[in-house]
Formats: structure tokens, C-alpha cells, sequence
């Protein structure tokens, strides 16, 4: 239990990570008419304030607290069909198929039978957004006992009826059974379609993971045969009556400020608006040819201040500390056990290492779209984001109207991989369409997502330990500057540690990415481990394990060695194998790699993952996720990095930005540990850090080169170490 605890812990301190995201701040203009509606003929305070609670068809919207009553969250339709209403959007990790199941379970329902309305900040309940992979250990749960808690009122309604105790009766495919009389009422019969004006029932029994019928199995894909064949619309999809296409004229460099525009050649065009609000410059037009011509045509002088390049970065992140007030874990002082200063006398060797990596994108296969609307003062806008009800807030926050006007509706989305927290496109498009009085739809282009979207932050890792000769840990220094905290503590024994992050005043504009900062301390700490063990004169996974005691940590590093084959074969000056792993979120992982040295390129050849995260819900979808992390993580690892030279983007197209490819993608093996003792956790990130380390240590396994940035290779083997 203390593992489900942590990481409900892990998931609050995210949210502080999740809330610094550098946000674009819009704060538009109001003409003379608008100007004089927010002041109904008062004073106008410039605060802004979250709208309190409002209700809408029973169910509770932009609120920070939950809802209890049942209502908020579920609807029994007459023919016994099951509604459910959750903030949490659908980006590709199948999270709309196992809520379905987990509900299904609980009211011993067929899958079929219930559908989830998600995403939509006028119909489901508030919510803080996708991410940190909470969805599995807090909505899922959320979720079970609204369904465990129905079940009861529909035992009890019908115990009524019967005038039976509801001890004594079942339920069973949507209908509750009395076995003495064999009488039965389906679930409709006994609502009538009415709301369940019932609060949740916090003690309600849950069925165990050892008694599921529905969770615990690989349920295909709901809604699957929709995405096969297209019938799903994405936002960059969608379509309505009189709808314009709208352009945003990007400044020159970051920090760039708007000397003076020229859109006379632009207002020319036929059906044309252009929009200057501030440093905001857009328009709409009847097409999007029309609308590309049309952005070519603006005349801008942009004024931008010298900046950083690429080649100064290390040194820049270590030296330019944010002076901010930090939020989450140790934000205020370092994590510090036993004494560092007297561990080192008693170490017979000590090393000290360096690690960095570089900034990423996200590259989403669908970049950033939206339709926004306007109809009598109120806005709804369509979009793909992770956070509705934060983008609700931002349009609010843009425009000067309460949340409760603004309505975001996210259909199931392509991909974000925490790269769409944020609302700019959306504010974009709902501005275009105020200023065109027609709805808008914007989408970004790939090269404005590379530009203009955030990026995962670059960090410099400076690691220092000291071992004894039989090979034990007994100090551990670790100071992470910029990438994150997440993930920063080692799972290891070692009596003398002190672990610090350091925030920097970072270059370029940076938010959250898959796994957070995990990506990167796990690569730092396994690849220091990997030193470490050779330091020591020991094999890799058995230098782990002697400095181990975490049984599920224990466990998946054995899988994943017995699956491997690990020490059964030695590396050569051509093939390496490297091993690593580690814990977060509730996430146990071990990875082994191994690696074939091709003309000075590094090819993956075999990668076995084992992993848990206590009891599996829809094991095939936890094969997907995982299987997906790992190839997402080889980017990162071997070639991904954002190219920038004072304030300019130099790789902000696929052509330039190299992702992994099919050609890329090794053989795949992933070994799921299935502890239905534990609750279940969210998957959908750690995966991703095991793949990084495991290679570098293969690499260094098969040609002694110790490669410490991330990208590994991006132009092939170097000829030194870094």
C-alpha cells in the first residue's frame, strides 16, 4: 500500500511541475462595445478570479473539488445503456477502453454497454488534466466505486420491489437477479432513466483483481474499428457550417517583439481578416490556400535581443539558476541521508561523472488544432489538449469572460506525450474567430510545432559516489540542473546520499515531457551504476542487485535477465549488451539491450522489458504502452535533439528532426510481472527510461566508449568518449 501511496505523493508534486509550464500569456484588447460590458458601468479590477461551481445538466463544472453524488459521474439510460463523465481525455493510451472495463467490472456490465464522455468542461466533472500517469491510480478507482456505489442502489431499488434484502440478490449483465424467485430487472427498468441522486460510497467493496471478469483482460480497442478506418474525426478533421481557416504570423526569434506591420497586400484579398492585437498577428480566410497567400503577403519588423546558442548550453544551465520560488519535491533543499562529508574516508574508490542532455520535442502525429466558435458572448472551441479545464481557464483569462463561457470539448486526440498542456492554438483560434464573427479553425504546422510548442528540457547531471571493495554503495552524490526532479532519488541502498535539483533560467521554452524528467536522471544514475560496477571489477545486474533490497525493483531486473539471457553471451568489438532500470510512479522496470556496432552506426537489436505495476487491467494495452515507450525512447537516446543558434530553431521540420523509424525498431520482448495483490498503477510514462542507459551501457560494453550526453549517436560512433 505504501507504493500506491507514493504514488498518489509523485502525482501532486507533478502537478506543481505541470502548472510552471511557461505558458503564452494573451491577454487581448477590447474595443469600445466590449470594454463597456465588463464594466457594466463599475470599476474594473484587473484580477483575475476562478469562477466558482456551476451546475449543468447535474453535473458539476469548474470546480477543484469532486463531486460526490453519483449523477456527476454516471447515467442509467431506459434501455439499461451506462454513461460515464470523466475529465480525462483519450491521447492514444487506450485510457477510454480500460475505464470502460474497470466500470464494467464494478456493475457487471458487458464492455459494450457503457460509454465514456470525456474531455467536455460543460458535461463532466473537474479534473487537473491527463498526465503524471494518474489515470489508472486515481480515476480508475474514482470511477470503480461510482459503478460499485450504482450497483448498490440498483440492489436496493429492487430489494424494494421485492421486498427482499438486497443481501440476497445479484447483479449480472445489467440486470439484478433474485435466485430464490428467479425474478430479474434490468438496470433501465429500475431508473427509468432518472438521475441517481445518491452520494459515492467511499467504503464501498470493490471485487478484487483476483475475482475480475472484465479488468484483467486484453479487451480489444473500444471505438477501434473507427480509428482503422477513419471514420474517427480528429480536430484538424472537424468541419462547421461557414467555418474559415486561420493563420498566425510567428515572430523571427523567441522574445521577439512587434515593431510595425504592413497588411494592407493582405486586406486585399477577398474574404480576409486580419487580426494585430498586441504582438498577435493572425487572420482568417474562406480557405486555407487563401489563408497561406494571405500570410505571405503581411509585411512584420520584428525586434528580438541577442540569445543563447547551442554550443554555450552546458556551461549556461549551470551557471543562469532560476531565482524563482520552486515548487514540489526538493524544491527548498536537497534530499540528504546519513553524512556525506565522512562516507568518502571510509570509500577504497571513488568516481565522479558528468552527464547531459539535450532538448527534444515532442512530435506528435497530429500537431496542435482547433475550431472555436462564438455564439451570444459564450465561446466553444474543439481542440486536443490534456488539460480542458486549464484551457478553459486560458481562454477566460484571454478574453475576460467566466470559465463557464468558455467550453472546451477534446475529441480522442493523436498523441501528446505531455506536450499538449497548454492552449495556445486554442486562444488562437477563438480570437480569429471573434474578431472574423465566424467559426475558425487553426492548425499549426509541423514547423510551428517544432518552433512555437515547448520542448523537453535540457539538464546537466553531475554524479559523485564512493564504494567499498566488496562492491557496496557508500555514498551517493547526484545535483540535476534544469531537467526535473522526477524520478532523482536512487532505489539503492546507500547509508550516505545527498540528492539536489537545481533550477535554471533555461533558453528556450520548456514544459512537460513523457516521464519528466525520469528519462533523463535514469540515464545519468544507470549509466553511473554501470561505471560503478565496472569500477568494482563486478557484472552489471549482480553490482545491482547486491546494492538492492526492493523485492518488486528486484524482481524485474531478474525477468528481465532471465529472459535476456543476460551473461550468456560476451560482448565483442562489434555486439554489447547493456542492462538498467528503475522505479517511478509506481512503475518497476528493467531493460537489457543489445547492441550491433555497424560501420560506426549503432543498431538496436533486441530489447526485453520486464515491468510492474501491480495488477493489469487490459494486459495487451500494457504491452502497447510499454512496446511504444520503448521505441519513442530510442529517439531520444541515439539521435533526437532540437538544433537552436541565437533564438532560431535551426531542425523545425521532419526532414531535419530525426524520430525513430521503422528501420529503427529492434526486436521487442516485454515481460509483464501481474501482482494483483497491489493496485494498479499508471504505465503510460516510466517505460520510456530503461532503453536510454541499456543501450549506452551496450555501447560501452561492446567498444569501451563511455558516452555520457544524450543523444548517444546522432552523427554515428564518436571516436572518444564524452
Amino acid at each position: 500500500m505504501r507504493d500506491h501511496d507514493d504514488v498518489l505523493s509523485s502525482g501532486a508534486t507533478e502537478i506543481h511541475q505541470h502548472e510552471s509550464i511557461d505558458r503564452v500569456s494573451y491577454a487581448f484588447h477590447l474595443n469600445r462595445r466590449d470594454f463597456a460590458k465588463v464594466i457594466a458601468g463599475g470599476l474594473l479590477v484587473c484580477i483575475y478570479v476562478r469562477p466558482s461551481a456551476t451546475q449543468e445538466s447535474g453535473r458539476l463544472t469548474h470546480n477543484e473539488s469532486l463531486p460526490e453524488a453519483l449523477d456527476a459521474w454516471l447515467h442509467v439510460g431506459e434501455d439499461g445503456s451506462i454513461t460515464i463523465f470523466t475529465g480525462k481525455v483519450e491521447m492514444g493510451q487506450n485510457a477510454r477502453t480500460s475505464l470502460t472495463q474497470q466500470v464494467a467490472e464494478e456493475l457487471k456490465v458487458p464492455v459494450s454497454s457503457v460509454t465514456l464522455v470525456m474531455g467536455d468542461t460543460n458535461l463532466v466533472p473537474f479534473d487537473r488534466g491527463t498526465f503524471g500517469s494518474l489515470t489508472t491510480p486515481t480515476m480508475g478507482p474514482r470511477l470503480r466505486k461510482v459503478a460499485a456505489s450504482t450497483r448498490g442502489v440498483l440492489l436496493d431499488r429492487a430489494a424494494r420491489r421485492w421486498n427482499a434484502s438486497p443481501a440476497d440478490l445479484t447483479a449480472a449483465d445489467g440486470k439484478v437477479i433474485n435466485p430464490k424467485t428467479g425474478q430479474s430487472l434490468g438496470y433501465g427498468e429500475l431508473t427509468k432513466g432518472q438521475q441517481l441522486l445518491k452520494v459515492i460510497l467511499d467504503d464501498v467493496p470493490l471485487i478484487s483483481a483476483s475475482e475480475w471478469k472484465v479488468s484483467g483482460r486484453s479487451v480489444p480497442k473500444v471505438n477501434g474499428r473507427a480509428f482503422v478506418t477513419g471514420e474517427h474525426r480528429y480536430t484538424s478533421d472537424l468541419k462547421l457550417q461557414g467555418m474559415l481557416f486561420g493563420k498566425v504570423l510567428r515572430p523571427t526569434a523567441f522574445k521577439a517583439t512587434l515593431q510595425s506591420l504592413d497588411s494592407s497586400a493582405a486586406e486585399k484579398i477577398p474574404g480576409v481578416t486580419v487580426v494585430r492585437d498586441g504582438n498577435f498577428v493572425g487572420l482568417a480566410a474562406p480557405d486555407d490556400p487563401t489563408a497561406n497567400r494571405a500570410l505571405a503577403a503581411l509585411r512584420a519588423q520584428w525586434s528580438a535581443p541577442q540569445q543563447l546558442s547551442e554550443s554555450d548550453l552546458n556551461g549556461y544551465l549551470k551557471s543562469h539558476l532560476d531565482d524563482k520560488p520552486q515548487q514540489g519535491p526538493l524544491a527548498d533543499h536537497p534530499h540528504v541521508v546519513g553524512s556525506i562529508a565522512n562516507a568518502y574516508s571510509s570509500a577504497a574508490k571513488t568516481l565522479a561523472q558528468t552527464y547531459s542532455v539535450a532538448y527534444i520535442a515532442h512530435t506528435p502525429l497530429e500537431p496542435r488544432a482547433a475550431i472555436a466558435e462564438w455564439k451570444d458572448g459564450k465561446v466553444t472551441v474543439w481542440t486536443g489538449t490534456q488539460r480542458p479545464f486549464a484551457v478553459s481557464d486560458e481562454i477566460a483569462q484571454a478574453f475576460r469572460i467566466p470559465a463557464a463561457d468558455a467550453r472546451v470539448i477534446v475529441p480522442d486526440t493523436g498523441s501528446a506525450y505531455g506536450g499538449k498542456h497548454t492552449g495556445e492554438c486554442a486562444v488562437e483560434a477563438a480570437r480569429l474567430a471573434k474578431a472574423a464573427g465566424k467559426p475558425v479553425k487553426l492548425v499549426w504546422t509541423r514547423e510551428e510545432e517544432f518552433t512555437w510548442a515547448y520542448f523537453r528540457p535540457a539538464g546537466v547531471i553531475d554524479a559523485k559516489a564512493g564504494l567499498k571493495d566488496d562492491g557496496s554503495l557508500v555514498a551517493w552524490e547526484f545535483d540535476n540542473y534544469n531537467s526535473g526532479p522526477a524520478a532523482i532519488t536512487t532505489p539503492y541502498n546507500v547509508p550516505n546520499q545527498r540528492i539536489a535539483f537545481h533550477a535554471s533560467d533555461g533558453p528556450l521554452r520548456e514544459g512537460s515531457y513523457r516521464g519528466l524528467a525520469a528519462t533523463a536522471n535514469h540515464f545519468a544514475r544507470e549509466s553511473f551504476m554501470d561505471e560503478c560496477a565496472h569500477a568494482a571489477g563486478m557484472d552489471p545486474l549482480e553490482f545491482r542487485l547486491k546494492n538492492l533490497t526492493d523485492a518488486r525493483y528486484r524482481a524485474v531486473l531478474q525477468a528481465a535477465a532471465e529472459k535476456f539471457g543476460w551473461g550468456k553471451q560476451k560482448s565483442s568489438p562489434t555486439r554489447g549488451f547493456g542492462i538498467a532500470g528503475g522505479i517511478e510512479k509506481g512503475g518497476h522496470v528493467a531493460t537489457c539491450a543489445e547492441i550491433e556496432i555497424v560501420d560506426k552506426d549503432v543498431r538496436i537489436r533486441r530489447v526485453v522489458e520486464a515491468w510492474e505495476s501491480g495488477a493489469v487491467i487490459n494486459p495487451e494495452e500494457l504491452r502497447n504502452l510499454i512496446t511504444g515507450a520503448i521505441i519513442m525512447g530510442i529517439g531520444g537516446a541515439l539521435f533526437e535533439a532540437v538544433h537552436f543558434e541565437n533564438g532560431k530553431i535551426l531542425n523545425p521540420h521532419l526532414a531535419d528532426y530525426r524520430v525513430p523509424r521503422f528501420t529503427d525498431v529492434p526486436e521487442i520482448d516485454v515481460v509483464i510481472l501481474d501482482r494483483k495483490d497491489l493496485p494498479p498503477a499508471g504505465a503510460g510514462e516510466t517505460p520510456i527510461v530503461g532503453i536510454a542507459p541499456a543501450v549506452g551501457n551496450a555501447i560501452f560494453a561492446a567498444t569501451g566508449l563511455r558516452i555520457r550526453h544524450m543523444p548517444m549517436v546522432p552523427d554515428g560512433l564518436p571516436a572518444k568518449a564524452s
